[in-house]
């Protein structure tokens, strides 16, 4: 068993949840094992970003994305799977915080004149 820990993100991201959610979004990351990581399989994939391996866990509505270090799990982002921040993130768009808020307003109001121009 591996001690799970969480980033300020992560904990903002759960905190979003109630009490009952939360155990549900993390339980698939709480019960893996060695075995996994060395052979994952969906929901878990392994990559490398910066000279570190990174692993994605699927959960829900969520991606957990974490590293491994002895016997603890640290979970840097909890993102939601249909999110813009989980879209730049998977692609690799390095970006600050701010500039994903701005994009994603900008984004969704993109989509908003998409489809209010075909009316």
């Amino acid at each position: 068993m591996y001690q799970v820990t969480f980033s300020e993100q992560s904990m903002r991201e759960l905190n979003r949840l109630d009490k009952l959610a939360q155990l549900v979004v993390i339980e698939p990351i709480s019960r893996l094992t060695p075995e996994d990581l060395a052979n994952p399989r969906e929901p878990l994939g392994r990559f490398s970003r910066g000279g570190k391996t990174l692993y994605r866990l699927r959960s829900g509505d969520f991606r957990f994305y974490f590293e491994v270090s002895a016997d603890t799990i640290h979970t840097h982002y909890i993102l939601h799977k249909d999110s813009l921040e989980d879209f730049l993130f998977r692609t690799r768009m390095p970006v600050s915080e701010q500039q994903l808020f701005e994009q994603h307003s900008k984004f969704w109001k993109y989509l908003e004149t998409l489809t209010t121009s075909k009316k």
